[in-house]
């Protein structure tokens, strides 16, 4: 499904909405260029979850725990200076008991994962428009519909 966000506010609440979707387990891949709003959409997955302590981007520490007021930790990693798949598994992230939200993901999925959700964002429209298409992968997405209010 695509989405058109109209600027930073709508991709927060985007954020927000899949939030509410998410599981402990569940993996969300992040691809698009800088400043496409990739931390952004995270932060407001952070906030539709109850995230303590504020959700910035992870680029010089590669990933960041959150505990959460409404259930399993959130895991926000920044994969742009990892070089595979391996390195990402290589920050011993706990899977299968917390969200693990990951921006620049390329294909680090393999072997990580059976079952993620993709988030493309593609910024090409205008400076503040957005193009987002979310994906999902394997059995945990399989028929899900994907609605989210403008």
């Amino acid at each position: 499904m695509q989405i058109q966000i109209t600027d930073p506010e709508h991709m927060h609440r985007l954020g927000v909405e899949l939030a509410g979707r998410l599981q402990a387990g569940d993996l969300v891949l992040l691809n698009g260029p800088l400043g496409a709003g990739k931390t952004t959409l995270t932060r407001g997955i952070g906030e539709g979850l109850g995230a303590l302590g504020t959700v910035q981007s992870p680029t010089f520490v590669l990933a960041r725990t959150h505990r959460t007021a409404k259930g399993p930790k959130l895991v926000h990693v920044d994969a742009y200076r990892l070089g595979s798949a391996l390195e990402l598994d290589d920050l011993d992230i706990d899977f299968e008991r917390s969200i693990v939200v990951v921006e620049w993901a390329r294909d680090y999925v393999d072997g990580i994962a059976d079952s993620w959700l993709s988030v493309n964002i593609d910024r090409s429209a205008s400076d503040e428009q957005r193009l987002v298409e979310v994906t999902g992968h394997g059995e945990r997405w399989r028929g899900v519909q994907l609605a989210f209010g403008d």
